[in-house]
């Protein structure tokens, strides 16, 4: 019977990483991917400026929504349907694997938590997180502080979690606790 995983956690925390570790052995999707997708298939959104050649600028959308709350709730009303249908899909597709993880940012946010059999969060200080974020994005302290704070609490988050895995440290001491954690989901 196909095992459901989740793996989340807040941005910048490493589920990028966790997920490259994950696909040497199971199978592994990006909900953040698949929603990037859908976004790709929307000409405008609710008539702002938000394409760059044609495409939609992320850097723009991303700008847009962050500093607008109803916005960024009109957006996740358009995406987080398609991207749970896109799931359950995926679910059907490797219904005779094993395991399939599924990693979903906002899972909390989008009540996409009863979908999945268990959740890994991956966590992480604050204060890595922000520089993280600041150093991957090339954003300001601000811009960085906008999209952590636009989040629901990590803390919270842990505590809606199966299996935390704290990501404070190097690459390979956060290989080392995937190495833990799949011995013990595949147990």
């Amino acid at each position: 019977m196909l095992k459901k995983v989740a793996i989340t956690g807040n941005i910048a925390s490493g589920k990028s990483q966790v997920e490259k570790f994950l696909a040497e052995k199971f199978p592994v999707y990006d909900a953040d991917k698949i929603a990037h997708q859908i976004l790709d298939e929307l000409d405008d959104f609710l008539g702002y400026d938000v394409l760059t050649d044609g495409k939609i600028d992320r850097k723009k959308l991303g700008k847009l929504v962050f500093e607008n709350k109803e916005l960024k709730q009109k957006l996740e009303e358009i995406i987080h349907p398609k991207v749970k249908e896109k799931i359950l899909e995926l679910f059907q597709k490797h219904q005779n694997d094993k395991l399939i993880f599924i990693s979903v940012p906002l899972l909390f946010e989008a009540g996409f938590e009863g979908l999945f059999d268990e959740i890994l969060f991956i966590s992480v200080d604050k204060e890595i997180q922000l520089k993280r974020l600041m150093s991957r994005n090339n954003f300001t302290k601000e811009e960085a502080l906008l999209r952590m704070n636009s989040q629901l609490n990590p803390e919270e988050k842990i505590k809606k979690s199966d299996y935390v895995i704290n990501n404070n440290g190097s690459i390979e001491e956060l290989k080392k606790l995937v190495i833990e954690y799949i011995n013990n989901v595949t147990k």
